[in-house]
């Protein structure tokens, strides 16, 4: 009668690199090859949703095609530099929209 019990996972951490301090780390590597498993190793998923949303405004910036070979070096360059460079800067005529008080 006894049914089997499951005691909750503990999350992942990881010392964040974006974020400076230990945090819930990823499930799994978000993309594939050694970028990926670095992310998966040194970013937290609360930074790799401050990508997420950076890499919208790259990608709608510069037009990314991430389809388009071209598009996918871009997109993964700025990654690492978010990451692990001096940051991922927003182009020069990127104007960030107002948001309410």
């Amino acid at each position: 009668m006894g049914g089997a019990c499951y005691a909750p996972r503990m999350p992942r951490m990881v010392q964040c690199i974006k974020l400076g301090r230990e945090a819930e780390g990823l499930e799994k590597p978000p993309i594939k090859g050694e970028l990926g498993q670095k992310v998966f190793e040194q970013v937290s998923k609360e930074a790799w949703r401050m990508w997420l949303e950076h890499s919208k405004m790259l990608i709608n910036e510069y037009r990314l095609d991430l389809v388009s070979e071209h598009g996918q070096r871009v997109w993964m360059d700025q990654l690492d530099k978010f990451f692990f460079g001096d940051g991922s800067a927003a182009p020069a005529e990127f104007v960030a929209p107002k948001t309410e008080p």
